[in-house]
């Protein structure tokens, strides 16, 4: 790799450390600010604000919620250079505040998303059906460009899933993946040493070949979370389970296919789904209010970070030194 790299790569790098400290400065000020204040800060379950995005006449708003980038948990190292726009566990509160508040008539669901973990997916389908179940509050879907594989997964609760003729979605299915870097090891000269307590204790382990019984071993954890994947498929689109796995082999489709299979409602754009919502709903001429995370120095510095690395290095060393060693069962769209 040329020096050029190396050095964007090392920019990277103290980016990255400078976002740790400043999200931990962050966070101290902001327990400060909290014990002088209360008001300022009532609970962690309200440290995020309404931006209007329309105004109305009527009482009464519809929330937007968005998933912007990777369905990441925000603790992943990951997550800081993937998805930086998205948190987590301040979106499942989100999800609480929409329903406990009464003023929220209904809530529309913007993907932009090319999935991410399956436990962080299935926990924000679990969120949206009780959401549903409990406030009975309407819930739309408004897919972006991209709306794949865990993008799709959380949409299926709602009662419609729009989509434009361009947008991609599908990839339904589950993947595992991790890196051998054994060859490279044997040329370095890298011997690699280690102890452990069982047979299958270093599973997929990238300094060694993984074996035909490890295989079937991890083919078995994919197997259990497509059939999730199918479940949630069959139950939310009105489909049988043979008719979701006949579409559900991880290929991508487009917005046109997607309303073909059923796997969409109609074609929209966003304000096409919020005109729907307030005819459909009879909710008037309600505004339309979107939750937003509090900005913070850490994020600055992070969305630095990664357009700095997205530009500069390769991607194969990136993944290499910001990916956690243990590989993850994904819902994930990707090559």
């Amino acid at each position: 790799m040329s020096k050029k790299r190396w050095l964007a790569l090392g920019a990277a790098i103290i980016l990255f450390l400078m976002s740790t400290v400043a999200g931990v400065f962050t966070s101290q000020t902001t327990d400060q600010i909290r014990g002088l204040d209360n008001n300022l800060f009532t609970s962690e379950e309200t440290n995020f604000s309404e931006k209007i995005i329309k105004n109305g006449t009527n009482l009464g708003k519809i929330v937007v919620l968005d998933v912007n980038g990777a369905i990441v948990d925000s603790g992943d190292v990951e997550s800081m250079f993937t998805s930086p726009q998205y948190n987590h566990r301040q979106f499942l509160k989100m999800i609480e505040k929409a329903g406990e508040d009464d003023s929220v008539k209904g809530v529309i669901l913007r993907v932009n998303s090319p999935g991410g973990g399956v436990a962080e997916s299935a926990e924000i389908h679990h969120k949206l059906t009780t959401f549903k179940e409990e406030h009975n509050k309407p819930l739309y879907v408004s897919m972006g460009s991209i709306a794949a594989s865990g993008g799709y997964y959380i949409a299926t609760p709602a009662d419609k899933i729009f989509a434009s003729a361009e947008t991609l979605t599908g990839s339904l299915g589950v993947i595992m993946q991790g890196m051998n870097y054994s060859e490279l090891a044997e040329k370095l000269g890298v011997e690699i040493q280690t102890v452990k307590s069982g047979q299958y204790k270093d599973l997929l382990s990238p300094y060694r070949e993984m074996s035909e019984q490890e295989r079937e071993i991890l083919q078995s954890m994919v197997n259990n979370s497509y059939q999730g994947f199918v479940n949630v498929i069959a139950e939310g689109r009105d489909l049988t389970k043979q008719e979701v796995r006949e579409i559900a082999d991880g290929r991508i489709y487009d917005g046109r296919q997607a309303l073909e299979l059923n796997l969409i409602d109609q074609y929209g754009y966003f304000d096409d789904v919020v005109d729907a919502m307030k005819n459909d709903e009879e909710l008037g001429d309600v505004k339309v209010v979107q939750y937003t995370d509090d900005f913070s120095f850490g994020s600055l510095f992070s969305v630095s970070a990664n357009k700095i690395i997205r530009q500069n290095t390769d991607l194969e060393l990136l993944q290499l030194f910001t990916q956690p060693n243990a590989p993850r069962l994904m819902y994930l769209y990707t090559k």
